[in-house]
């Protein structure tokens, strides 16, 4: 093997350079038009391009991936994860053109790939199944008399793909018809096959995989568990290995099942098991035919490149360790880095600013101990034709409290300015006490997600002071130069956070120090209203920070230390992060008065995001309750629905279905009565 193609892009097609070039191989990289100047296309020894931009066009073409195998004379294929790690037909296409697939053979593919095909083929091993219908019959009717007999609540699943699409919880029968429809459109949009399955469902279960691996020769182990039970939307934000919920018996008995229906299929490489786990009992949800975005915590326990390991087995080499010779240590966790807002929501728009966390002298002495497997740096592109994943921090540690703490140092560290990210989301659920205990469920998110996110509002409302001076008073444009010197007049200003406006008085006084005045509630007692006066010293420091310290109007007491960094956006708008805290700042001192403070009583729904109109139940004239879904969006691979938060009437709409939209465009205006609807 002297030269592979990676049929994958981002972090884990550099994933895959770095360990073959490591192991002296050259690598061929293929890419789209929104990815011609990726990091993985200039890492990589050749680049070939596919034109075009999405997926269904680029990175799942078969047809063009084999072109370029051909043309740069490669002789293997790696699919990564996700595109078409785990389409048998691909696999089989790349053994005929006579090039080595590192991946299982075609026959494991099909056989554990399906839903429906891996848990009849877990029940002839004795492998724990939940009861549900995978049948040939996908008429709605046969699903509702299947629904019928299994009861509820009940989950639906694609038989094809993965990463949580194509799946809808139904608590109630009637939900099921609604639940089918868009499953099956999610999955034929996401893996063009809209087949599904339902079974029942277990509503406090954690989610707990295998990592399985075998030769060509008949070795099959396992590498201990992954916890992935912190989701949103069914696809994994937190995995951490090993389970806090799993001891070696229990790990024994679940590698135990792994393996043997890996072996049952013939099964050669790397895969995945993934069970829900009940107390003691554990029941077969899937089987991934692929390498697992979350491989990096394996490998940080084991101290084992699994790359290397598919390529060596790809190759015919034996395993390189028995199961008795595989050894766990200390605790891992790994955070998915995605481009979301809080309500996750997927964003795309360009990296401004992006720095890495630095490790601590401890990390930097242990190998391993800090890692970050990413595809950014700045002014990077997120396009919305791909996943909204931007990268993966890792963190080992001696014990799961030390990999905690660690991995929200690392987060705190991290810099990513331009566009929204679940950056200090991430710091704030491992923060969680639910979490810290070892106590976090599948349903963590859907019962906590609210209280996290209020949490987040209040610390960026807290820092929204700091973060605005910065943003309007450091600024190194040349228009700012002047923002050193004293001013003997106060200018008004107004920061807009999220709709509401607060109002400030500013004058400066000369190297960086500023004079703030706000306007607080009325007393209780007086009925006068109060005023709160600060004087603000902002300090820049290396690397485009700045230092905002405050203090009292005595200059006596500091009150406040904020290290800032803030980007604009837009000609008023900024993005910013101190520490854990991301937010975003406008500056509205230029607006109307009304305009400036209006939080609500808008009559248009706008897209958060950029999309695809998918589907659009509403009509001009239509009434709408608070709840009513007004157009079904799909962006970076899954479906998205918008509401309308209030009773209103559909004055005009202004999109159609197949439409691309872009962020703040205008779908459906509403008739002004009974306040209309909020965006």
């Amino acid at each position: 093997m002297k030269k592979i193609l990676i049929a994958n892009r981002g972090e884990i097609a550099r994933r895959v350079i770095h360990t073959a070039h490591r192991m002296g191989i050259d690598t061929v990289a293929v890419y789209s038009e929104p990815d011609a100047h990726a990091l993985h296309v200039r890492e990589a020894t050749q680049a070939v391009a596919l034109g075009g931009a999405a997926s269904a066009d680029t990175y799942l073409r078969i047809d063009m991936l084999l072109s370029a195998a051909r043309a740069t004379g490669a002789d293997a294929v790696h699919p990564g994860y996700g595109f078409l790690s785990e389409n048998a037909d691909f696999a089989q296409a790349v053994v005929d053109a006579g090039l080595a697939w590192i991946g299982p053979p075609p026959e494991a593919i099909r056989a554990l790939g399906s839903k429906a095909g891996v848990k009849a083929l877990a029940a002839a091993q004795g492998v724990p199944c939940l009861p549900g219908y995978a049948g040939d019959d996908q008429r709605d009717e046969r699903f509702a008399a299947e629904a019928a007999r299994i009861g509820t609540p009940l989950m639906v699943k694609a038989v094809a793909g993965g990463g949580g699409r194509g799946m809808r919880l139904v608590t109630e029968l009637a939900q099921l018809p609604a639940a089918l429809a868009s499953a099956r459109s999610e999955a034929l949009a996401g893996f063009g096959c809209g087949d599904l399955l339902i079974e029942r469902a277990l509503l406090q279960p954690r989610h707990v995989e295998v990592q399985v691996f075998a030769d060509a020769h008949g070795a099959c182990i396992h590498l201990g568990e992954r916890d992935c039970s912190v989701q949103r939307r069914h696809q994994k934000i937190i995995e951490e290995s090993p389970s806090p919920a799993v001891d070696s018996a229990l790990r024994e008995r679940m590698g135990a099942c792994a393996v043997a229906l890996a072996q049952s299929a013939g099964y050669v490489g790397a895969g995945t098991v993934e069970f829900l786990l009940d107390g003691p009992d554990f029941f077969l949800m899937e089987m991934n035919t692929r390498l697992q975005v979350e491989h990096p915590v394996t490998e940080a326990l084991t101290g084992l490149d699994l790359v290397e390991w598919q390529i060596r087995v790809a190759r015919g080499e034996l395993l390189p360790l028995t199961q008795d010779q595989v050894h766990l240590q200390g605790h891992a966790i790994e955070v998915r880095l995605c481009a979301e807002d809080a309500h996750f929501r997927p964003h795309t728009g360009r990296v401004l600013q992006f720095s890495a966390p630095q490790a601590t002298a401890f990390e930097a002495a242990a190998p391993g101990a800090l890692r970050f497997d990413h595809a950014l740096e700045e002014c990077a592109e997120v396009s919305p034709y791909y996943d909204a994943m931007l990268g993966k921090l890792i963190v080992h540690a001696p014990t799961r409290a030390a990999a905690i703490d660690a991995l929200v140092r690392a987060l705190h560290g991290t810099r990513v300015l331009g566009l929204p990210t679940n950056r200090a989301f991430l710091a704030a659920c491992l923060a969680h006490p639910l979490f810290r205990d070892g106590k976090a469920l599948v349903p963590f998110l859907a019962d906590h997600a609210g209280e996290l996110q209020d949490l987040l509002s209040k610390r960026e409302l807290s820092g929204i002071i700091p973060a605005g001076l910065v943003a309007i008073f450091a600024s190194k444009e040349p228009r700012r130069a002047s923002a050193s010197l004293p001013c003997p007049l106060a200018r008004p200003l107004r920061l807009r956070h999220q709709g509401d406006v607060l109002p400030l008085a500013v004058r400066e006084l000369g190297a960086g120090r500023l004079h703030v005045e706000q306007s607080g509630a009325a007393n209780a007692a007086s009925g006068a209203v109060e005023t709160a006066i600060t004087t603000v010293q902002l300090t820049p420091h290396p690397g485009g920070a700045v230092r905002v310290t405050t203090h009292d109007d005595a200059q006596v007491n500091m009150l406040a230390d904020h290290t800032v960094h803030a980007v604009r956006v837009a000609p008023l708008r900024w993005h910013w992060q101190a520490g854990g805290v991301d937010g975003w700042v406008e500056d509205a001192s230029w607006e109307p008065a009304v305009r400036a403070g209006a939080a609500g009583g808008t009559t248009e729904l706008r897209a958060p995001f950029n999309g695809k109109v998918i589907a659009l139940p509403v009509a001009a004239g239509q009434a709408l309750a608070a709840g009513d879904t007004v157009v079904v969006i799909e962006s970076m691979k899954l479906e998205h629905s918008l509401a309308s938060p209030a009773a209103a009437t559909v004055a005009e709409v202004l999109v159609a279905p197949g439409q691309q939209v872009s962020p703040g465009q205008v779908l459906v205006r509403f008739a002004a009565a009974s306040q209309g609807a909020t965006a």
